[in-house]
């Protein structure tokens, strides 16, 4: 008896944590939708294809291009290894 108690108490626990994981990762690739939205409305780009965004990629200056890059590159980057991210970053652009 005690054995299928535990049991499903590890079992409602499992469910839990799955279903707060889902949630997460649901969380964050709305965040990202977002944001890739965001550089298409706000780089004029009326067709939602990777196409489209390389196609404007090309027309732009290497300001602008490097611009569009470091937002990318700070909204994709890996945060999971750096605890002091952002001050990487700092560090970066005061050397």
């Amino acid at each position: 008896m005690k054995n299928s108690v535990v049991k499903g108490i590890l079992g409602a626990v499992a469910v839990a944590v799955a279903v707060a994981g889902v949630a997460v990762i649901a969380k964050k690739v709305i965040q990202r939708k977002r944001f890739v939205k965001g550089i298409f409305e706000e780089y004029g780009i009326k067709e939602r294809s990777p196409f489209a965004l390389a196609d404007k990629i090309r027309e732009m200056d290497e300001e602008q291009y490097q611009e569009l890059k470091g937002k990318f590159k700070k909204e994709f980057a890996s945060k999971c290894c750096h605890k002091n991210f952002d001050r990487k970053e700092e560090k970066f652009a005061e050397a």
